[in-house]
């Protein structure tokens, strides 16, 4: 893998790495504030997920903007030869935001995660419930957030 830096890739990587601007047009107004051409942005980006220095572009939404004020992990105890499977039906639910899986240890069993939002408490629970008789998995716990840390995204140039 070629680790030199070229004085394009600076520039796409100092934009893109503040996040994607909320906008109709977020790679033409990342690729303006660069000083590069739309496509040339594009193509860096292309290069970079090809090489493997980029696993993937996306935004990431404030729940809280959106009124979404309510929100908790819940994890779940799913059967090794379950978890893609329960995986992909969870991720189904509009309510959650991420379903990922973690391994397990023999004093924390539970090994798929997912972030579930609401409106409500009341609403995150009853999804909670619904998604444990959608899939059968009655073996799981509410996570909720005591208190959410600053987050900063890494600069790297």
């Amino acid at each position: 893998m070629n680790t030199s830096i070229t004085d394009i890739e600076k520039k796409v990587l100092s934009v893109i790495q503040h996040g994607m601007p909320v906008s109709l047009s977020p790679y033409a107004d990342m690729a303006s504030e660069a000083g590069i051409e739309t496509e040339e942005l594009l193509s860096v980006l292309r290069r970079w997920q090809q090489e493997g220095k980029l696993r993937r572009t996306g935004a990431i939404v404030n729940h809280f903007k959106v009124g979404l004020s309510a929100a908790v992990m819940v994890v779940w105890n799913v059967p090794a030869e379950k978890i893609d499977e329960i995986g992909a039906l969870f991720a189904g639910f509009k309510e959650v935001s991420h379903a990922y899986q973690r391994p397990a240890s023999e004093s924390w069993p539970f090994n798929l995660y997912t972030m579930v939002h609401g409106e409500t408490s009341e609403q995150v629970l009853a999804t909670a419930e619904e998604m444990s008789k959608a899939s059968g998995i009655s073996d799981y716990r509410q996570l909720k957030t005591i208190k959410e840390l600053k987050k900063v995204a890494p600069t790297y140039v």
